[in-house]
């Protein structure tokens, strides 16, 4: 069977991590995706991260396989027209540069629509494309922290501290591809295209829902945790005589099949901890009461006492510990890729797995500019001789 967005074109202009984490996802399940490079210059990502052989950096060359690398000038004419003749061969056009900065090049999103009709033209950005924030400049520490995560993260009475991850990164490119994707099914049922809005700011709202739901019902301002949870208790990592681990008593039944697991049956009965309402009010006489508990034995006993409940259990893994995980080898999570320049390298592979249709890594990372020269043949249908004028007047590399 053919893959499941085979024959879906994106015209990817996209740079950092939100764009490009949207559009190698579009690419992993099919798109034929066309990542368009600032001439000369070429995305910013590519001097981030850990260096490779022959250049390259880990950072890259795990984030934009499958993508077709070309390299043209959109400030002059000629790169313009390029640019517009993609677009009447494209299903989607992806951007993330800062708001108005394409609407001055003269390619923003009314003059795609007007080339062609059905184009739809995703714009993600820190803020969004309006409101009194749409100018600002954003990395993802910078809506971190402006949306309220960085408030809520790091340990009870500290300062609150950056997620580990570019999270409202990746949060807005998993935002972009379902808008795209929505918007491919009404393309699908209507010929329309339209405008895919967005912000980065939003993507962490929507991951801070509770916290927003809670304060909006009783007032009160979230605060750091540590790895405790405001909806739950006990759901958070304690101590052993060996090693950490985290534990998530979900529910009441749980909670009564928990205390006879670890030898304390009489805390069921315990007024204090009746239930989760009661436990969240009293965990501050209920965590310790169990970390005192949990320091009696080590991590491999709680493991077995507790898997062996049906309790949720879970060892504190380090980046290396996961990448030798068992689960992740046997689910096939990582993934090697042969990169002509940077050699043989491992990637996180394609997440959503489809029985019959699943996703593929077909081709490694382009180099700046690689397949400019075929796109613009297969694509376009341009001669040798026209290319080569374009070459020589700067417009491509």
């Amino acid at each position: 069977m053919k893959l499941p967005l085979e024959g879906v074109k994106v015209l990817d202009l996209t740079h950092a991590l939100a764009g490009p984490f949207c559009t190698t996802m579009l690419a992993d399940y099919g798109a034929h995706v066309i990542k368009l490079e600032a001439f000369g210059a070429g995305d910013i990502a590519r001097a981030w991260g850990t260096p490779l052989p022959g250049g390259e950096t880990a950072y890259f060359v795990s984030l934009h396989r499958n993508k077709k690398g070309i390299e043209i000038d959109l400030k002059q004419p000629r790169g313009k027209a390029l640019f517009f003749d993609l677009v009447e061969h494209c299903d989607v056009v992806i951007e993330n540069f800062r708001v108005g900065t394409l609407k001055k090049l003269g390619l923003d999103y009314d003059k795609a629509c007007a080339r062609n009709p059905g184009i739809i033209y995703c714009s993600v950005s820190g803020f969004g494309q309006d409101g009194p924030y749409r100018d600002r400049p954003a990395l993802d520490l910078i809506l971190q922290a402006e949306s309220g995560m960085i408030s809520v993260t790091g340990e009870p009475g500290g300062r609150g501290v950056r997620a580990g991850v570019s999270i409202a990164d990746m949060t807005a490119g998993l935002y972009a591809a379902f808008g795209i994707m929505a918007a491919l099914r009404v393309k699908e049922k209507t010929g329309i295209g339209q405008q895919v809005d967005v912000s980065m700011m939003e993507g962490q709202l929507s991951l801070l829902h509770s916290a927003i739901a809670g304060h909006l019902a009783d007032g009160k301002v979230p605060g750091p945790m540590g790895t405790a949870y405001t909806a739950l208790t006990p759901y958070q990592t304690f101590r052993t005589k060996t090693l950490d681990f985290a534990l998530a008593v979900g529910s009441e039944k749980l909670w009564k099949t928990f205390c006879p697991a670890i030898g304390h049956p009489e805390l069921t009965d315990d007024p204090r901890f009746a239930n989760n309402r009661a436990r969240m009010k009293n965990r501050d006489a209920l965590i310790p009461t169990l970390q005192e508990i949990f320091m009696t034995r080590t991590f491999k006993d709680w493991e077995r006492i507790l898997l062996d409940s049906g309790i949720p259990f879970g060892a504190l893994n380090s980046i290396a510990q996961i990448a030798e995980h068992p689960q992740v080898k046997a689910r096939g999570s990582l993934v090697e890729i042969n990169h002509p320049k940077a050699g043989r390298a491992k990637v996180v592979g394609p997440v959503a797995k489809l029985s019959k249709t699943p996703a593929t890594i077909r081709t490694p990372s382009p180099s700046l500019g690689e397949h400019t020269e075929e796109v613009l043949r297969e694509f376009l249908g341009m001669t040798p001789e026209a290319i080569s004028a374009l070459r020589t007047a700067g417009v491509i590399a």
